[in-house]
C-alpha cells in the first residue's frame, strides 16, 4: 500500500526532529577534563596563521559548553583549542568556527576588548582557587588581561606582559598567543599541574559564553571547576631581573593672581624628572619591588562625582602601575589598605608572592612626602594634610583547602612632625560546602595624634566627648568587627553580615570613611531562567539593614526590594524601591525614599547605551537646618563605534534637590564628560577626554597620544587645561594648563 506524499512528509519531519533532539542530548559537557601538553620542538612564529611545524604535535581541547545564556548546552559554533610549550613560552592557538560577517572586532587600546568577540584563559598555576589569571584575545589580536579574586571580582588594574595575533578567516577567526613564563607565577616543580580552562565571548543577540570545562551554576567555586592541563615539563620563570627607567618632562602654567580669574597665566620654565623601577624575581614564586623617585601622576584625570550632598569622602580607583601586582592580596572584609593613601613617595617598595604554595606575603613600605589623612565620624569626613610620613603594610594569607583561607594584616604610618596610626588584625573566609560560606574579620587600631593645630583645629568633641576632634595629642585604640555567612547556589542567594567599627577606630592607611557605627544587614536574590525568547533571566531581590550608634542611638534603617530582567539583544532592566528612616544631626528623618529605573542594552555593535532615574526624597545635608529635600538624579551614556578604529563615550549626570516647603532649589546642576578613542595601530591611539562640571563651573580637556609596545613600555604625550565659567558674564577663561611627556622601556635580564 502506497503512503500518501504528506504521511511521508510528516514521517520524515518526525525523523529528523527525534534525530535533532538525540543529538542534543547525547551532548556531554567536559567534567573537570584533563589534557596532555607535550614540549614542540619547531619553532612556532606568532603571525595569528597556524601554519608554523610547532603546533602539528599540540594538543586539542574542543567540545566547548555553553554556560550563558543557556546553561552547559552544545553552544551554537564550534572552537577548538591548540596547547603547546618550549622552553621559553606557553603557547595557545584558538581557532572559532562562524560566521564571518557577524564577527565583532574593534581597533582598540589594551584591555577594551570586552565588547567585542575574544577568547583566552583563565589559569590558577596554583590550583587552590585563591586567584586566576584572565588572559584574552579579540579577533584582531588586541589584549585584555585580568585577575580573578574570589567572591567574583576580577581586578582590571592588573596586566602581564604577552604576544598575540589574530585574523578572520573564511571559516570564522583565530588567533595565536604566546605567555612567557617569566609573566606568570607559578610553583617549582619537574612538571607542572595547572587548573585552567579557555573561554569564549560572542556578542550577538545574547552574549553567548561558553568553556572548556563546563560550568555548573549551583557551584559558586568558579576555579574549583576548571580542567587540568599536564605537562610543561622543567618550565621555568626565566628573567629574574625587570628594569624600567622613565624619564618626564612637564611644563605648567597658573594664574599669576589665584583670586582674579581674569589674570593672564604665567608660565614656568620646563622641568623633567628621571625615575627607576627594579623588579628582582627573588623565586618563581615571591618578587620583589622597588623604585625611586616614581611618577605616580596618572595620564588620565579621575571622572568627576556629584559631591554637592554628601558629607563623606568619595573613593577613586587606583591606577598607578606599582600597585597593581598582588593588590588583591591586600583586600579584605574592612579597607584598611587604601593605596591612595600613599599620595607622593620618594621611594617605595613591595614584596607579593608566595613563602610556600599556600602562604601568600605581601609587604609594602613608601616614604610619601606630602600624605593625605582621611578623618571620619559618625556623620561625616574630615580630611587633613599631614606632612611627610613613612608607611609599613604587611599582609599574609594561608590558603586552606579550594576557595577558603585564613589571614592577617598590619598596617603602620609614622609621621614626621609627630604622631603614628597603626592597625592590626586577622581575618577567615571558609567554604563550609558547596553553597555556604562564613567570613570575618576583628581589627585593632592605635592612633597617636600630631600636637599640631595647625594641622587640624576642629574643637568638637567624639566618643560621648571623651576626645577632641583637633591635633592635641590624644592617643587611644579603636576596633572594628566584621562576621558574615553567605547561601551561594543557583537559584536562591542569600548573605546576612554585621559590622562594627568603634568610635576611635582608624585607619591611617585606609578607606574608613565613617566610624561610631554598628550595622546589620541581610539581602536575598533568587535566579529564576524560564525557557522563554523574552526573558533570559528575571531576579527579584531584596535587601534590609539597620545601623545603630555606640550609645544605641539608631541612624538608619532601610528596606530596599530591586527586580532585575535580562532581555535579548543583550538588555538588562533594572527597578527598585528604597524606603529608609535616619536620624541626622539630632533630627529624624523618616521618609526617606527613592525610585529607581535602569537600562542598558548592547543591541548592536555601533551603538550600546544604558541610563538611570531615580525619584528622590533625600536630606540636604548642607544646609545650616537640614531638611528632607525631593528631587530627581539622572545619568545617561553609551558608546558610539563610529568605524574599527573609532569611539566616543558621552556620559551625562543631573542631580537636582528642592525644599518642600518653598519649592526652591537646595542645589541643581550636572556633570558631562565625553571620551573620544582613535585607534591608529594596535600601539599608537589618540584619546581626547572633555568634562564640564556644572556644579563647580569647572571645564577640563585633556589631549593624550599614546604609543604602548607593552603594558610597561610606553610614551605619552599630552596636556591638561582647566578653565573656569564665570558667574557674572559666563565667560570661560583659563586657569591653568600643562604639557607633559613621559617615556618607559622595560628591560629583562
Amino acid at each position: 500500500m502506497r503512503l500518501p506524499f504528506s504521511t511521508w512528509l510528516i514521517a520524515v519531519a518526525l525523523f529528523l526532529l527525534s534525530a535533532s533532539l538525540c543529538a542534543q542530548d547525547s551532548f556531554t559537557p567536559n567534567e573537570k577534563p584533563v589534557l596532555n601538553v607535550q614540549r614542540t620542538s619547531a619553532t612556532i612564529k606568532v603571525d595569528g596563521e597556524l601554519d608554523d611545524a610547532g603546533w602539528q604535535s599540540a594538543a586539542k581541547a574542543d567540545n566547548f559548553a555553553e554556560n550563558t545564556p543557556r546553561d552547559r548546552v552544545k553552544p551554537p559554533v564550534e572552537t577548538e583549542v591548540l596547547v603547546t610549550y618550549d622552553s621559553d613560552n606557553f603557547y595557545l592557538a584558538f581557532i572559532c568556527y562562524d560566521d564571518p560577517t557577524t564577527v565583532r572586532a574593534s581597533m582598540r587600546d589594551r584591555d577594551e576588548i570586552f565588547n567585542d568577540d575574544y577568547v583566552g584563559i583563565l589559569l590558577d598555576t596554583y590550583g587552590d582557587a585563591a586567584w586566576a589569571y584572565e588572559i584574552f584575545v579579540n579577533p584582531l589580536g588586541l589584549q585584555g588581561d585580568l585577575r580573578w579574586i574570589p567572591d567574583g571580582e576580577e581586578d582590571i588594574r592588573f596586566d602581564i606582559v604577552f604576544y598575540s595575533q589574530g585574523r578572520i578567516t573564511d571559516k570564522g577567526w583565530q588567533v595565536e598567543v604566546a605567555i612567557p613564563f617569566s609573566s606568570l607565577r607559578f610553583p617549582v616543580k619537574p612538571t607542572q599541574e595547572w587548573r585552567a580552562t579557555f573561554w569564549r565571548n560572542r556578542p550577538r543577540s545574547d552574549r553567548e559564553r561558553s568553556t572548556w570545562a563546563a560550568i555548573d551554576r549551583d557551584q559558586p567555586c568558579f576555579p574549583c571547576q576548571f580542567g587540568t592541563l599536564m605537562g610543561f615539563e622543567n618550565a621555568k620563570p626565566g628573567s629574574r631581573l625587570e628594569v624600567l627607567p622613565a624619564i618626564i618632562g612637564f611644563q605648567s602654567a597658573a594664574l599669576r593672581n589665584p583670586d582674579n580669574p581674569r589674570s593672564a597665566l604665567e608660565n614656568s620654565d620646563p622641568d623633567g624628572e628621571a625615575s627607576l623601577n627594579l623588579r628582582y624575581l627573588l623565586s618563581s614564586d615571591l618578587t620583589a619591588d622597588v623604585t625611586y623617585n616614581p611618577d605616580f601622576s596618572q595620564i588620565e584625570s579621575d571622572a568627576a562625582q556629584v559631591d554637592v550632598n554628601n558629607n563623606f569622602a568619595l573613593f577613586y580607583p587606583e591606577k598607578r602601575p606599582f600597585f597593581q601586582e598582588g593588590s588583591d592580596l591586600f583586600n579584605t572584609f574592612s579597607d584598611v589598605v587604601y593605596t591612595r593613601s600613599i599620595n607622593d613617595p620618594l621611594f617605595a617598595a613591595k614584596l607579593t608572592g608566595r613563602l610556600a604554595s599556600r602562604t601568600a606575603v605581601g609587604y609594602i613600605a613608601a616614604r610619601d612626602e606630602h600624605s593625605p589623612l582621611l578623618l571620619p565620624f559618625d556623620e561625616h569626613t574630615d580630611l587633613a594634610e599631614v606632612g611627610k610620613s613613612i608607611s609599613n603594610i604587611v599582609r599574609i594569607k594561608q590558603t586552606i583547602g579550594e576557595d577558603s583561607y585564613i589571614g592577617a594584616i598590619a598596617t603602620d604610618r609614622r609621621l614626621d612632625d609627630g604622631g603614628s596610626g597603626s592597625v592590626l588584625g586577622g581575618d577567615f573566609s571558609l567554604r563550609l560546602n558547596k553553597n555556604y560560606r562564613v567570613g570575618a574579620q576583628w581589627l585593632a587600631s592605635h592612633t597617636d595624634e600630631p600636637d599640631n593645630l595647625s594641622l587640624f583645629g576642629d574643637p568638637s568633641r567624639f566618643d560621648d566627648g571623651q576626645h577632641t576632634a583637633a591635633f592635641d595629642g590624644e592617643n587611644y585604640w579603636g576596633n572594628t568587627i566584621y562576621a558574615g555567612v553567605a547561601r551561594e547556589a543557583r537559584l536562591w542567594n542569600w548573605e546576612l553580615e554585621y559590622r562594627q567599627v568603634s568610635p576611635t577606630f582608624r585607619a591611617d592607611n585606609g578607606f574608613i570613611f565613617r566610624n561610631n557605627q554598628r550595622e546589620g544587614s541581610f539581602e536575598t536574590a533568587l535566579f529564576f531562567r524560564p525557557k522563554s525568547k523574552t526573558f533570559i533571566e528575571v531576579t527579584p531581590s531584596l535587601a534590609v539593614g539597620r545601623i545603630w550608634n555606640f550609645s544605641g542611638a539608631r541612624k538608619d534603617e532601610w528596606v530596599s526590594p530591586e527586580l532585575e530582567v535580562l532581555l535579548p539583544a543583550q538588555t538588562v532592566v533594572q527597578g527598585g524601591w528604597l524606603y529608609s528612616r535616619e536620624t541626622f544631626q539630632g533630627i529624624f528623618f523618616p521618609g526617606i525614599r527613592h525610585y529607581r529605573l535602569y537600562v542598558e542594552s548592547r543591541f548592536s555593535e555601533p551603538l550600546s547605551l544604558g541610563g538611570q532615574v531615580m525619584r528622590i526624597k533625600y536630606i540636604a545635608r548642607r544646609l545650616e537646618t537640614p531638611v528632607l529635600g525631593h528631587g530627581w538624579e539622572l545619568n545617561a551614556f553609551c558608546t558610539l563605534k563610529l568605524f574599527q578604529r573609532l569611539i566616543i563615550r558621552p556620559e551625562y549626570s543631573y542631580e537636582e534637590l528642592n525644599n518642600p516647603e518653598t519649592d526652591e532649589s537646595i542645589y541643581a546642576g550636572y556633570i558631562l564628560r565625553t571620551q573620544i578613542n582613535y585607534q591608529f595601530t594596535r600601539e599608537w591611539f589618540l584619546r581626547l577626554i572633555v568634562q564640564y562640571d556644572n556644579f563647580d563651573r569647572v571645564m577640563g580637556i585633556e589631549p593624550l597620544l599614546s604609543y604602548k609596545l607593552n603594558p610597561f613600555t610606553i610614551f605619552y604625550l599630552g596636556s591638561t587645561h582647566s578653565y573656569q565659567n564665570l558667574r557674572d558674564t559666563r565667560e570661560m577663561i583659563q586657569g591653568s594648563r600643562q604639557f607633559f611627556f613621559k617615556f618607559q622601556y622595560l628591560l629583562r635580564a
